[in-house]
């Protein structure tokens, strides 16, 4: 994955008074921590941040942030607040990251060959209930998606994130919930009829006693 560098100024003031004055003049407060490195406090212009903040590969996207610290240290954001009316982002924190080490980020998932999934070919509707997940990686191998192969999918069909396939040197963070990624639903007309079916097999049933 390719580095995104960032220009960044330091901040001389920290608190919340200085946090508005640098938003009004078009600039994020950010920290930078991490690698047991002191935590700088710093700012980075608005229209730059805006580029990316809403993609959804931001949290796996690994950044050099010009103007703090070291030449050429790498760094992943960990945690972003947004306005509640507007959107905006108002505060980013980015962790430093080093080559060799193992770093928790959030990557989003794609499906690949819903051709292939007989659910879906029927009509079924593959049911997304999570657009990302948290992987440990090396920062040099952050994938830019987990992509989830969706042949043979029948309707029902459900992955959960244990049954999530890794390359080579990724994992899952270790302690984590097997929670539901997706699931194959079947069309609401089939539902239907299979419903239909079913109080007519029970009457049947009944009526023959």
């Amino acid at each position: 994955m390719a580095t995104v560098i960032l220009e960044a100024k330091t901040r001389e003031s920290v608190g919340t008074g200085s946090a508005r004055a640098a938003r009004r003049n078009g600039f994020i407060p950010c920290i930078v921590y991490g690698d047991g490195k002191a935590t700088d406090s710093i700012c980075i212009s608005k229209d730059l941040l805006d580029r990316y903040v809403h993609k959804s590969n931001f949290f796996s996207t690994v950044f050099e942030i010009q103007g703090v610290g070291e030449k050429s240290e790498k760094f992943v954001a960990k945690d972003i607040q947004f306005h509640p009316v507007t959107d905006n982002p108002i505060h980013v924190d980015f962790l430093r990251v080093r080559k060799g080490s193992r770093v928790t980020v959030r990557v989003p998932i794609g499906y690949i060959n819903e051709h292939a999934s007989p659910g879906i070919k029927m009509g079924g509707v593959l049911n997304v209930l999570v657009h990302e997940i948290d992987v440990v990686c090396d920062p040099d191998n952050i994938p830019n998606t987990i992509a989830i192969d969706l042949t043979g999918f029948e309707f029902h069909h459900t992955v959960h994130a244990n049954d999530i396939k890794l390359a080579e040197g990724i994992t899952l963070p270790s302690g984590g919930k097997n929670f539901t990624v997706a699931t194959v639903v079947a069309p609401t007309i089939l539902k239907k009829e299979d419903e239909n079916a079913a109080a007519t097999t029970t009457e049947t049933t009944t009526a023959a006693k």
